[in-house]
């Protein structure tokens, strides 16, 4: 598919750290749509996980987060005199997850997601512990008193992620799939490369307005987001070519150092795992072959 120059303006460009809230205060982000930041900020989540609660008086949690008392009970707070029949999840991390059997328990909402966590070699942040109460599936409609969710698979940050159009506010809550100020980490085996770029297509042919991610402010032109974060891959991609030899091994370590110069010393670890996510990716396209637990250029 191909965009006008605009459409392939720079990633750098269009990510931004900028977010108007405060811990344990709702904000609305959108008619219907209130967000609160659970206080777990770092170099992966940026202020904190954004949980959004979706219609009034009978509501929906989407991504309620970690299981952090005070987050807990600030959406308790802040969905006073209204029931949270519904409590859903985009993927299985530790920053999403593991707050909503707790709010179960405190709410009587029904717990939902695609599944428990896939395949968890290589991962350290995966809530092995959710187990939904029920088990949605791609483009299933989920209905509440004023609200309706349509449920939209899109594996490769895991296996098991969903995002979810919010119906008339023409907003789709992306999760960690698209994120507002970073790219995002790709871990095998449960993060897939191949996945990950098939469901960034995916949402190129959605026509909602506004992506509202769990990590930084929502985006509003999230076509032009997309094709840059295509763009960006696909960059990442050629300068694996670059750096490999086809006589000589490279590994992962030098592969990194080389592409992310000035890259954070806490986020050298999550780097690795992206190319090597590039590197499978790769490999099953016939342009690399990994070789004593290195890789040359084919």
């Amino acid at each position: 598919m191909e965009g006008t120059n605009k459409d392939k303006q720079s990633l750098q460009d269009l990510l931004s750290h900028d977010l108007e809230f405060k811990y344990a205060t709702s904000k609305k982000v959108l008619p219907g749509i209130r967000r609160v930041v659970a206080p777990n900020p770092s170099p992966y989540t940026l202020h904190g996980t954004g949980t959004y609660i979706i219609g009034s008086g009978e509501v929906a949690i989407i991504d309620p987060g970690p299981n952090i008392p005070s987050h807990i009970d600030a959406l308790i707070n802040e969905t006073k005199g209204e029931k949270i029949t519904h409590i859903l999840v985009t993927h299985t991390h530790a920053d999403h997850s593991p707050a909503s059997r707790p709010l179960a328990n405190l709410t009587g909402g029904i717990v939902m997601g695609y599944g428990p966590h896939g395949n968890e070699e290589g991962e350290e942040g995966a809530d092995l512990s959710f187990t939904p109460d029920y088990l949605i599936k791609d483009k299933e409609i989920i209905k509440g008193y004023n609200w309706e969710l349509e449920c939209i698979h899109t594996p490769g940050h895991t296996s098991n992620h969903i995002c979810y159009s919010v119906k008339g506010s023409k907003a789709i809550l992306t999760g960690d799939h698209i994120m507002g100020w970073s790219t995002t980490l790709v871990s095998p085996p449960d993060g897939n490369m191949k996945d990950y770029f098939t469901s960034l297509e995916k949402m190129l042919l959605r026509e909602e307005e506004y992506y509202i991610p769990s990590h930084g402010e929502m985006i509003k032109n999230p076509r032009r987001f997309v094709t840059a974060l295509i763009g960006h891959r696909k960059m990442r991609e050629k300068q694996i070519k670059k750096y490999l030899h086809t006589n000589k091994i490279s590994y992962i370590p030098e592969l990194v150092s080389k592409m992310y110069p000035n890259l954070d010393k806490r986020l050298i670890k999550a780097a690795g795992r992206s190319v090597l996510a590039h590197l499978l990716h790769m490999q099953e396209l016939g342009y690399v072959q990994s070789s004593d637990s290195g890789w040359i250029l084919i």
